[in-house]
């Protein structure tokens, strides 16, 4: 979500007649683009912040911005904090940057206090904001903002405000204009893709209409809450031919103690219910999820059944993390908290075992014919190639001829690793 809003800043600023640099020291404009979900990311943040400070001082007119959920959840505290920080824009406000910079600009070398914009923005949904994106076949498409769910652990209502849906038949259009400039993948982004409203459609009917969009061959689509993932969600998915067979369904945790806690509004039991569903409508689809070890209050009953989840539903891959605390939030305030040597014991635990389960998974591919869209040379490896399959794995592969980033081809697994795959290309 962040990559794809980093697109539209760079896509307005490329209207002003900005270009992109790759030196820091060239740039007239700086934008670090934020993300407060975890705690070690504000750190990473501030600590790159202080770092600009020397480029500031030897050059007065640089502008540096913070955006993003930090931006948002902090505000005037980042200018504080840095007060060589010339503006704070948080994710509702993008369509300000053009203005704020000109008024910057306006004043010369002279640092302008108070350019702030955090502000809740009602029209976001509506609005259309020119992109500069940043691949030639794979695209992201927002179809809304905001989340209602308020998670225990999570800041992001606090950040990016209340649900709000773009109108479908804009996303279908941005959609028919990116198969129409090349780009085969597209992915749907929203903080719970799967309580789409956009008036006419909901969620599965959005996922109809963008399956008939021509030179559209695949449809990934992020995040998705267990709560709302419907049968007729689970129907698209399976009939849909360019609906991708990967779904990632955060669980969180596999205690529904610890579930009910974090205010997830499920327990493991319907939870598993929905996967086995998924697995039975869709067969082979991979699913992949995000865990958070070391809630407060979470015993070692509740670790271990957690583990035995992760045994029972063998995801192909997961995110997981230690429980960080997020000032603003219910989980901030709960007693119990754990030591952090217990939060990273139970996460190494977790990743251990998860790490068995995908090499399990990705070994009972090989000699399998997979279909795979190349992403372009394998960066560890220029003399081979690389692409994932429709479940979302990464494939590595040598190739000959003029295979370039977007060509679907077939590839025959050879062998598996951790956490890719390596094949020959099916002539």
């Amino acid at each position: 979500m962040n990559v794809h809003d980093s697109e539209k800043m760079a896509g307005i600023l490329r209207l002003e007649g900005y270009e992109i640099t790759t030196s820091h020291k060239d740039a007239d404009v700086i934008i670090m683009n934020t993300c407060s979900v975890r705690e070690k990311a504000e750190q990473k943040f501030f600590s790159d912040l202080g770092r600009m400070k020397n480029l500031k001082a030897d050059n007065p007119q640089k502008k540096i911005i913070a955006t993003g959920c930090i931006a948002q959840q902090m505000g005037k505290e980042v200018m504080k904090r840095a007060p060589h920080v010339d503006m704070v824009i948080g994710p509702s406000n993008y369509h300000e940057l053009a203005g704020m910079l000109q008024k910057a600009e306006g004043q010369g070398a002279t640092h302008i206090h108070g350019q702030i914009a955090v502000g809740d923005n009602p029209e976001l949904a509506s609005m259309e904001l020119p992109m500069d994106r940043t691949e030639g076949h794979r695209a992201w498409i927002s179809i809304m903002y905001g989340c209602n769910n308020f998670c225990t652990y999570c800041i992001v209502p606090y950040t990016r405000g209340r649900e709000t849906s773009r109108p479908s038949e804009s996303i279908v259009e941005e959609a028919r204009g990116l198969g129409e400039q090349g780009f085969r993948e597209v992915t749907l982004l929203g903080q719970n893709v799967n309580s789409y409203d956009g008036g006419d459609r909901d969620f599965p009917e959005l996922l109809e209409a963008l399956d008939a969009v021509d030179g559209i061959e695949r449809i990934r689509f992020v995040t998705s809450h267990p709560r709302d993932l419907s049968d007729e969600l689970i129907s698209a998915i399976a009939r849909l031919d360019s609906v991708c067979e990967h779904l990632h369904l955060p669980m969180q945790s596999g205690s529904s103690n610890v579930l009910k806690a974090m205010n997830r509004k499920y327990n493991y039991a319907e939870y598993k219910d929905k996967v086995d569903r998924l697995k039975t409508a869709v067969p082979g689809i991979a699913i992949t999820s995000d865990i958070i070890a070391g809630f407060p209050r979470e015993s070692e009953e509740d670790h271990q059944e957690t583990l035995q989840a992760l045994r029972e539903i063998e995801y192909d891959g997961i995110y997981a993390f230690r429980y960080s605390e997020r000032p603003g939030t219910k989980a901030a305030k709960m007693d119990g908290g754990l030591p952090e040597q217990v939060r990273l014991d139970r996460l190494k635990e977790i990743l251990d075992l998860q790490e068995e389960i995908t090499l399990k998974k990705n070994l009972s591919l090989e000699g399998e014919l997979v279909e795979v869209m190349v992403e372009g040379e394998n960066p560890t490896d220029s003399e081979s190639l690389v692409g994932r399959t429709r479940t979302n794995k990464i494939v590595n592969f040598h190739a000959s001829g003029d295979i370039k980033p977007g060509d679907i081809v077939k590839i025959v697994i050879k062998q598996a690793h951790k956490h890719s795959l390596s094949g020959e290309l099916c002539e």
